[in-house]
């Protein structure tokens, strides 16, 4: 009994931090997802290739996140520890790295999107006869450039996380978001699919500009700033070179699965109109159940690589409340699903045809996304602790298997198929992930020892390296 009470008495200051980390986090992606979707409304009125040349813009823009990924999760990470550690100057090298790599990242992107807008637009839509190339063309020459905001704003959000503020990114979000719901309306009407551009980057730009003097007014990075302590003990070369060790490996995982989700489409698109449509509306519904997995994700690394940072490897504990917070967001969004499939179909408008394929679709996912949402929630865990590596490979070894199971399945299956090939996809993954978990060598639950910790994590080393020089 007093195991048990002792366990309890453990597991609930950790449930509250992920509940508190998470909850901001997913209102923060949520409003951006509500924002695209009303957006694409007023877009709609222009015409149908005006919608098709937005949505290839925001294809790239989603693959141009896992990018700069790359500077922001590296970073929250870093954040995260340095504050555990108590560390002033860890904390500013952190943040100096994530900055440098973020800018770093803008140049060949923004410059060189510009630069090549017309042949990208030709490419994705198939050639530069396509009715929508001039509009994607045009809407690249302001989306582009404007990345250079949207890079800056992901970086500053990665690094208020890792200072455990997660309120403030999701208050930015709003920020921006609103501003773009206000600015669409009269900008589309006035330049087309330029306006729609333009209202984005001014939104984000509003958020940036709040986002700077959020930062400034952060209480844990103005203490850093007044403490003379605070001196930077490594060059910004080797702070880069940190975040980058860290963060690539997320860039590179969330890429895949953008990858892997683009390249699921085009097996569903084998199915016939009818699945596609219904397929293209059903993963709406289910990536509004998705992020929440995300936002869980996002605050058990946070939350580990902060009581690391402290010296207290609570990963075992800390993984079993992500366990459970996943295991019930999965399982509630697969009993939702599952009862409202036929109204969230029909209130996207579907034609009964696709409703009812859109419906069975829905139905199907219950296994797929209980399975899921344990793995990206324990996977959190594994980015605290800097074991992104692997758990991109993971991710890798899952989209590959996905896509040719996919196409077998859903041969016979149709759009069950589709589902199941999914679930079974997650099952190895989970399957994976646990194995990684067992043959690591460092068990969760006792401290990690100092030169073995050093060899697994990337910013533990880079600190081991510049304290010893």
């Amino acid at each position: 009994m007093t195991d048990r009470t002792s366990a309890t008495t453990t597991a609930t200051p950790h449930r509250r931090t992920l509940v508190r980390l998470a909850g901001p986090v997913y209102l923060e992606l949520l409003a951006g997802v509500a924002a695209g979707v009303i957006g694409m409304v007023w877009v709609a009125r222009l015409g149908g290739d005006a919608v098709a040349a937005v949505a290839v813009a925001t294809n790239v823009e989603n693959l141009l996140l896992g990018v700069v990924l790359m500077a922001s999760s590296g970073t929250t990470v870093l954040v995260a520890r340095a504050r555990g550690a108590d560390d002033p100057a860890a904390l500013r090298s952190a943040v100096r790295g994530g900055a440098v790599l973020g800018a770093v990242l803008v140049p060949p992107v923004a410059l060189g999107g510009f630069l090549l807008r017309d042949p990208l637009a030709a490419l994705l839509l198939g050639g530069s006869g396509h009715p929508a190339h001039a509009l994607a063309t045009a809407y690249f020459a302001i989306s582009l450039p404007g990345t250079a905001v949207f890079f800056a704003t992901t970086v500053l959000d990665g690094i208020l996380k890792g200072t455990g503020d997660t309120r403030t990114p999701m208050r930015l979000a709003f920020l921006a978001n609103g501003l773009i719901l206000v600015l669409d309306p009269p900008l589309i009407h006035a330049y087309g699919v330029e306006g729609a551009a333009v209202a984005t980057v001014l939104g984000r730009t509003a958020a940036l500009a709040a986002g700077l003097l959020a930062l400034r007014r952060n209480t844990l990075l103005k203490a850093t700033r007044a403490t003379r302590a605070a001196r930077h003990r490594t060059g910004t070369l080797a702070a880069v070179r940190r975040t980058a060790a860290l963060g690539l490996p997320m860039s590179a995982d969330f890429t895949v699965r953008m990858a892997g989700a683009l390249a699921l489409v085009s097996v569903v698109a084998r199915l016939g109109v009818t699945e596609i449509a219904a397929y293209g509306i059903a993963a709406k519904a289910m990536y509004v159940a998705t992020m929440a997995f995300y936002a869980v994700r996002q605050a058990a690394a946070i939350h580990t690589a902060h009581l690391l940072g402290a010296g207290r490897d609570e990963r075992a504990a800390v993984g079993r409340q992500a366990l459970v917070l996943g295991g019930l967001l999965g399982a509630g969004a697969a009993v939702l699903l599952f009862l409202a499939a036929g109204p969230v179909m029909r209130g996207f408008g579907a034609e009964p045809a696709v409703a009812e394929a859109g419906a069975l679709f829905l139905r199907c996912l219950g296994p797929y996304l209980l399975l899921m949402a344990g793995f990206i929630a324990l996977a959190g865990v594994f980015e605290g602790s800097g074991d992104s590596p692997r758990l991109a490979r993971i991710t890798v070894i899952g989209v590959l298997l996905q896509l040719p199971l996919a196409y077998g399945l859903s041969a016979a299956l149709g759009l069950a198929g589709i589902c199941l090939a999914m679930a079974l996809a997650m099952a190895a993954q989970c399957a994976a992930l646990e194995l990684l978990r067992r043959r690591t060598g460092r068990p969760w639950n006792r401290p990690l020892p100092p030169q073995e910790d050093a060899d697994a994590d990337a910013e533990a080393d880079a600190d081991a390296v510049s304290r010893s020089a």
